[in-house]
């Protein structure tokens, strides 16, 4: 009913693909349960022992957040929808789901190590070549969702940590966006003539999103990869590391676009040169 209550056509069609695709998750998890079941006579979540269980388990809870390679219905979804169903499609959702993650028994390590680092490089790599924000920050989620399951085998408490900052962080981005009432990096351009000092905090809301040091976001990228290291994994640390090079350039691409550059479509913003007869 939140899609829906536009009544555009775009929206109505976003509706109808999120409602499919959690369709299709929520069967899936009633099979893996009565799978389940029949192998082991376990009914309990918390006693999904069995390889193929958890491994169906984590795939239905993958596509319901939206993890590679189960994405495609994020960005498209996401577009069809205004910036704050959007937010609640991208913070209040994944709650449920993460909570039934988190409650897996640690049989399926590979699996959601596999599914991390693909998260992560797709996340990177899909936004690079995006003009809508709303696509973008699809992207961006896909890319966290990855860094938050890619640790959660070793150590759920910095998973929780990690979701707790992406959620504040996401917040402070689409409330930023919706103020500014930009749906393209173009619009951006002009949103110094709107609000100035949201203007000039905005890139640091970004760069924090990006993981940049010394902001907030670094920390739990940091702590993960100190993880990963502990854990015998550098080569899913270093993917990891150099794929969120890729989400910095799009993230940088959006912070310039927002505070270092002046929109020609209003005449506070006209160079002098334009204005010489």
């Amino acid at each position: 009913p939140l899609m829906m209550h536009q009544h555009h056509p775009r929206a109505v069609e976003a509706a109808t693909k999120y409602f499919l695709t959690q369709a299709a998750a929520a069967a899936m998890l009633l099979f893996t349960a009565t799978t389940n079941a029949y192998l082991t006579g376990q009914w309990d979540i918390q006693q999904m022992h069995h390889p193929l269980s958890a491994t169906i388990m984590t795939l239905a809870l993958a596509l319901k957040i939206g993890l590679a390679p189960l994405h495609a219905w994020l960005p498209e979804v996401l577009q069809g929808l205004d910036l704050t169903t959007g937010l609640i499609l991208s913070t209040w959702q994944k709650l449920a789901p993460f909570a039934i993650l988190l409650q897996l028994p640690p049989t399926n390590g590979t699996t959601l190590v596999a599914l991390g680092v693909l998260s992560i490089l797709i996340g990177g790599w899909g936004g690079l070549n995006q003009t809508q924000l709303r696509k973008i920050l699809a992207y961006s989620s896909i890319a966290h969702l990855g860094w938050m399951v890619l640790i959660l085998h070793f150590c759920p408490n910095l998973t929780i940590l990690a979701l707790i900052t992406y959620l504040i962080m996401t917040f402070s981005a689409f409330l930023t966006f919706k103020l500014n009432k930009a749906l393209t990096i173009n619009m951006l351009a002009s949103s110094w003539t709107k609000a100035p000092m949201l203007t000039s905090l905005a890139p640091l809301i970004l760069l924090s999103l990006a993981g940049l040091p010394p902001l907030t976001g670094f920390m739990p990228k940091w702590l993960i990869l100190q993880e990963l290291t502990k854990q015998d994994l550098p080569l899913a640390a270093t993917l990891a590391a150099l794929s969120a090079l890729l989400s910095l350039y799009f993230y940088l691409r959006l912070s310039y676009a927002m505070a270092l550059t002046m929109s020609p479509n209003n005449t506070i913003g006209m160079t002098p040169w334009r204005l010489q007869t």
